[in-house]
């Protein structure tokens, strides 16, 4: 009967478009900014500040996004930043962010980025320093510089390392459930799977269906963790 109800494969849909994306985008972030800040002088302070929100809670996370997020009529004085930020760009009337569908489950994704960006940043920095640098000098004598280094040589020798970057932030995106009961309590066709589980199972009191879904969780968690195990003994194998 689950499987009927639209509820349902919303929160599947989402759920899979956070595992696309948020994953891809705080790897794809943490290992730019990696790169760049081994670069500069000032880089350990950048990686400070940009680590600092894995400090924070998601649900203090949320709190603080939603007064970035805060929609207030043009004629009043604006509490968000983000509709503050539109205005000045000659905006008159700002969207409410947090229904505006689809675009606000990207919106709330920026949430868990943010968060996420400093783990795979500390990760990926660690990985790039360890790259032998006889190799990365035998690179450049053979005319590798720039974008080709960084293709040919960077990314082959740290690929087991994104690897587990990007199924724990895998992970931790199938337990996500802070920043939606916080934002938006699943409502404007944000819901997914951990939310949809609490609101069956401690405020409908359908313990039956809470489980179910809860299943469904686990039996996601299965393949994510095969694919990382496979990927570990390649890796192990080629040493």
């Amino acid at each position: 009967q689950m499987m009927n109800e639209a509820k349902f494969w919303e929160a599947v849909r989402n759920n899979m478009l956070w595992l696309i994306v948020v994953p891809a985008a705080s790897t794809a972030f943490g290992l730019l900014v990696a790169q760049l800040t081994d670069r500069i002088r000032w880089g350990n302070f950048a990686k400070s500040l940009i680590f600092m929100p894995m400090a924070i809670s998601f649900v203090g996370a949320s709190i603080i996004w939603s007064l970035v997020y805060e929609y207030r009529a043009p004629d009043k004085p604006q509490v968000g930043l983000l509709s503050q930020i539109v205005m000045w760009l000659g905006v008159d009337d700002p969207p409410k962010w947090l229904l505006w569908q689809p675009f606000n489950n990207y919106l709330l994704m920026v949430i868990m980025v943010w968060i996420q960006v400093g783990f795979a940043m500390v990760v990926l920095s660690a990985a790039i320093k360890a790259i032998p640098g006889d190799v990365v000098e035998a690179a450049e004598l053979d005319g590798a510089n720039g974008w080709r280094l960084f293709s040919k040589v960077t990314i082959p020798m740290i690929r087991a390392t994104l690897i587990v970057v990007v199924t724990t932030i895998m992970f931790a995106v199938l337990k996500i459930f802070d920043i939606v009961r916080v934002m938006t309590n699943g409502n404007y066709g944000t819901q997914i799977v951990a939310n949809e589980m609490y609101a069956q199972a401690f405020v409908q009191f359908d313990i039956g269906r809470g489980s179910a879904l809860a299943v469904v969780l686990f039996v996601a968690v299965i393949p994510l963790i095969i694919f990382n195990v496979v990927q570990l003994r390649k890796d192990r194998a080629t040493r």
